[in-house]
């Protein structure tokens, strides 16, 4: 099955189930070839008798809407001509990587590891201006989170 969509893409559903998208519009991940490029009007393209790009963006997701996984995101950008028809072909003929892109705990691992990072380098400042550390922070002594004199 054939769909066009907004005179800036289209879609192909394969017998195997799988859709590819291929857009090319203003706010594709592509290089359109009008004077405003991707800063062009969500609707340029429905206005023009022709909207043109040098590359486009391309996705896919199977017969139960689980979209695959272009290397850490559920689109890819940026494709030449030859791309496209590649990636077409392979989402014809192949079973599509469903992984998840990311994941919350993925997310959480990265915040925390953020966070330790922070902390190491305050307290290495901290250190460095002469002001209490972490071992000092359990002292009862007030005088331990006074800056020196």
């Amino acid at each position: 099955m054939f769909s066009a969509s907004g005179n800036k893409g289209f879609s192909i559903t394969f017998k195997n189930g799988n859709t590819v998208s291929v857009q090319w519009g203003p706010s594709n991940y592509c290089d359109p070839t009008c004077d405003e490029g991707r800063g062009a009007a969500y609707d340029a393209p429905q206005k023009s008798d022709a909207w043109k790009s040098e590359t486009a963006e391309v996705a896919a997701w199977d017969k139960d809407g689980n979209w695959h996984n272009c290397g850490g995101d559920q689109v890819k950008g940026w494709l030449s001509p030859a791309e496209v028809v590649e990636f077409i072909n392979f989402a014809a003929n192949n079973k599509l990587d469903i992984r998840p892109c990311w994941s919350e705990d993925e997310d959480e691992d990265e915040d925390e590891d953020d966070a330790r990072a922070a902390a190491d380098e305050m307290l290495s400042a901290a250190e460095s201006m002469g002001l209490g550390t972490d071992k000092d922070l359990n002292s009862d002594d007030a005088s331990n989170y006074a800056a020196p004199v």
